[in-house]
C-alpha cells in the first residue's frame, strides 16, 4: 500500500510540473449496494449510507480533456477505507464534464484483501469557478464487492 500511495503523489506532483493544475477539495455521502446477502453488514444489509472527503488536483491537457486524480477518505458502517481514483476528464460543456478511470482502494480492515481495484464512471456540473457537485458511481469488478453511488460538492482553492 505505501508504494501505491507513493507512486500516485509521485505522479501527481510530477503533473505539477507540466502543467496549471487546480487544486480543491470534496466531501459528501455514498450509498452502498452489496451484490451479496452472505455477508454481516448491519440491519439493512442491501443499502448502508456513508460518508467521504479528500482532495483533487485537476492537470488540464488539451481540447477540453484533463488528468484528475483524487484522494479520498471514505466510511461505510463499520469500514473505513482510502480511494485513489485516477480520472480522464472531458469537458462536455463548460459547466458539465465526465469522469472515467480506475480507482485503488486500500481497506483498513476488510477481511483478508485489504486492496481493490474498482472502475468509476462520474459527471461533474459546476455552480461557479469554485464550487461544483458531482455524481460517481463506482462498480465493484470482484464477486464480494458493492457498488457505490457517491453525491457531493467539490471547492476548487
Amino acid at each position: 500500500m505505501k508504494k501505491t500511495v507513493l507512486l500516485f503523489l509521485f505522479f501527481c506532483f510530477s503533473l505539477i510540473g507540466s502543467a496549471q493544475a487546480t487544486f480543491g477539495v470534496k466531501g459528501g455521502l455514498n450509498f452502498t449496494f452489496f451484490k451479496v446477502t452472505e455477508g454481516d453488514f448491519g440491519t439493512n444489509p442491501d443499502i448502508e449510507t456513508g460518508y467521504y472527503g479528500g482532495v483533487t488536483v485537476d492537470f488540464p491537457i488539451d481540447n477540453g480533456f484533463h488528468i484528475q486524480p483524487e484522494l479520498l477518505y471514505k466510511g461505510i458502517g463499520d469500514f473505513r477505507f482510502l480511494n485513489a481514483p485516477i480520472y480522464l476528464k472531458y469537458d462536455i460543456y463548460n459547466t458539465l464534464h465526465i469522469l472515467v478511470g480506475p480507482s485503488l482502494n486500500y481497506f483498513f480492515d476488510f477481511f483478508s484483501n485489504n486492496f481493490k481495484v474498482r472502475a468509476d464512471l462520474s459527471l461533474d456540473y459546476d455552480f461557479s469557478s469554485d464550487l461544483s457537485m458531482h455524481m460517481k458511481y463506482t462498480i465493484g469488478l470482484e464477486e464480494f464487492s458493492p457498488n457505490v453511488l457517491f453525491l457531493g460538492l467539490g471547492y476548487r482553492l
